[in-house]
């Protein structure tokens, strides 16, 4: 089949054989595993295909809940070769129409990674990505509904990088593990308070910023609310004062202050005083952080 070549998929299934349900078809009838992808919907699904910078198309494992495992379809991927089988990768181009991408094989020194991913009900979870690296020629994947964009937003880097980026790149880490109005005015109230912070921060005099890391191998970077450049400092919001908000903020913390260099203090930003035990816990011999919140037409801090 020539490249760029459309398709009913009934068809490659009469010919070939496999499942006609899911992205990976291992072939009864043929030495095969058929992949399909449509990104434009497998994001519904928490599935996150799409070329990277790296000239591999990273495609995403099957398994639509809980942790992905090396099993079945998956399996079928990782051992293709030694059971003498070839990769071919489809995109779907319109209802139940799909154009062949061209023959894949998995990348020899990474052939593939992990990552988090929401599933079907939102809950995080982990996944398989596959770097599946072009043996015959492959035009642009394409996607129905239109959605030609296929590349990944960011590549997993082989080093871990740091930069800072503008507080205006609202991209901020969720992990909702129940979607509700909850969360979202949560958002809301977490995002008025870094606009509130940085701009009297600024008004201090201070350099702030955010960083964003993209730590070795890892397909999505990582920002933070904000870093007092001036006093050293790496700063995480909350909208809430809950225990829970609080643990998620200190662990978010120790995440990130791994990779920066000095060593930053950190501190977390609430939208009002937590309670005594809360502020024992951030100041916490092996914690040693601080609060701050809002008071007056400024700020106060749990040093103070």
């Amino acid at each position: 089949m020539a490249v760029g070549a459309e398709t009913k998929r009934r068809a490659l299934h009469d010919r070939f054989g496999g499942s006609r349900q899911g992205g990976i078809s291992a072939c009864k009838d043929a030495p095969y595993v058929m992949l399909f992808t449509n990104p434009s919907r497998g994001h519904q699904h928490g599935y996150y295909d799409g070329w990277g910078a790296d000239g591999c198309y990273h495609y995403c494992g099957e398994g639509q809940e809980g942790d992905q495992e090396m099993v079945r379809g998956n399996r079928a991927i990782l051992r293709h070769v030694d059971m003498d089988r070839s990769l071919h990768l489809f995109s779907s181009v319109a209802r139940s129409v799909v154009a062949y991408e061209g023959e894949f094989t998995l990348d020899q020194e990474r052939p593939w990674y992990t990552t988090d991913a929401p599933d079907q009900t939102g809950d995080i979870r982990s996944v398989v990505m596959f770097r599946l690296r072009p043996v015959t020629r492959t035009s642009t994947v394409t996607t129905a509904e239109g959605d030609g964009d296929t590349r990944l937003p960011f590549t997993p880097p082989s080093t871990t990088l740091v930069e800072d980026v503008e507080i205006e790149q609202s991209k901020v880490e969720r992990a909702v593990i129940n979607p509700s109005s909850e969360p979202r005015t949560a958002d809301r109230r977490e995002a008025r308070l870094v606009t509130a912070y940085h701009r009297y921060l600024r008004e201090q005099g201070h350099d702030v910023a955010r960083k964003m890391i993209r730590p070795a191998g890892e397909l999505k970077p990582l920002y933070t609310d904000l870093f007092d450049a001036t006093t050293n400092v790496l700063i995480e919001a909350k909208g809430s004062v809950t225990r829970e908000a609080i643990r998620m903020a200190i662990g978010q913390l120790f995440d990130y202050r791994r990779y920066l260099s000095p060593r930053p203090d950190i501190a977390l930003l609430l939208p009002s005083k937590p309670r005594p035990d809360l502020i024992d816990l951030c100041h916490a011999d092996e914690i040693a952080a601080y609060a701050i919140w809002p008071k007056d037409q400024g700020f106060t801090t749990s040093r103070d």
